[in-house]
């Protein structure tokens, strides 16, 4: 793979990547909990097992950008975006969604839950990871410009 084509295979990937987490975070979820004739209960349940689905998937696309990366030329600004998508990814699966998880069981079984500010810092999380992914995207993309 030569250089330029890798800076445009990293910049798709990127993008597409920060698509799927716009379509799944933002615009399903939302949609989830506008449908009337879906319970709370029942659209915190789907809720979570789509957010695990999903977060299967970014593994599986964390790996591959890593191996994109070694295939382009590793240099130190790709591995910095390569580990900061993949410390949220870590904050993501050992503290934040436990946290929504037990909470999301709690509400299923009918408990009365105190305000929380979870679900804003998964807002500001899945944002930064699509903020992170655009700014990969586009550096990568202005790589080509330049040359």
């Amino acid at each position: 793979m030569t250089l330029q084509i890798g800076n445009r295979v990293l910049a798709l990937f990127c993008a597409i990547w920060a698509g799927i987490v716009i379509g799944v975070s933002f615009i399903a979820t939302i949609a989830k909990f506008a449908a009337p004739s879906l319970t709370r209960p029942v659209a915190l349940e789907v809720g979570a097992h789509t957010f695990d689905m999903l977060a299967h998937i970014e593994w599986g696309l964390a790996i591959l950008l890593a191996l994109l990366i070694f295939a382009a030329r590793v240099t130190r600004l790709r591995l910095l975006f390569l580990f900061l998508i993949v410390a949220i990814l870590l904050g993501e699966a050992i503290w934040l969604f436990p946290q929504l998880n037990t909470r999301t069981a709690l509400v299923i079984a009918g408990e009365p839950l105190p305000p929380s500010p979870l679900h804003a810092i998964s807002v500001a999380v899945e944002s930064s990871k699509v903020i992170l992914l655009a700014l990969f995207a586009a550096i990568e993309l202005k790589a080509i410009r330049i040359r």
